[in-house]
């Protein structure tokens, strides 16, 4: 039975590494699950690594054309960190935004970008991670993490 355990995950670790190759190893160690924080309908729709602190998730709900953010930590520690989650329609000028001090995520925040861009991003201590025009068609996005 080990065997088949240790050959399924060696499989799953395959297919996730040809998946991400332009993941360093690093960042793919880092990936924080979601874990509804937005709330129901809302689904994963693109999500970014921050360094390998942990991960910022946008997620979609169809049924209200809302996006949604949140930031979450890899580990939660038992020292709260500095986090944010922001989201902004750039078409709209809508946007939501959440800092402070957390213990596991920041967010969610929500606006409403039915058919349009978004721009998002999270950031855990001293890094961040910001994508511009994404999950809008055939428009590339472009992302930019940061460290201070």
């Amino acid at each position: 039975m080990r065997i088949s355990r240790r050959a399924a995950a060696a499989a799953a670790v395959s297919v996730a590494a040809a998946g991400c190759l332009a993941v360093s190893a690093p960042q793919a160690a880092a990936a924080a699950a979601y874990g509804g924080e937005c709330g129901r309908g809302y689904g994963v729709v693109n999500s970014a690594p921050i360094g390998t602190k942990g991960t910022v998730f946008l997620t979609y709900n169809p049924s209200s054309g809302y996006n949604c953010v949140v930031t979450k930590r890899t580990t939660t520690g038992s020292t709260p960190v500095y986090m944010f989650s922001h989201l902004q329609v750039p078409q709209t000028g809508d946007w939501d935004e959440d800092s402070g001090t957390y213990y596991s995520y920041a967010g969610p925040v929500y606006a409403y970008g039915k058919g349009m861009c978004v721009d998002w991003a999270g950031g855990i201590a001293n890094q961040s991670t910001w994508t511009y025009g994404s999950n809008c068609g055939s428009f590339a996005e472009h992302r930019v993490t940061k460290g201070w």
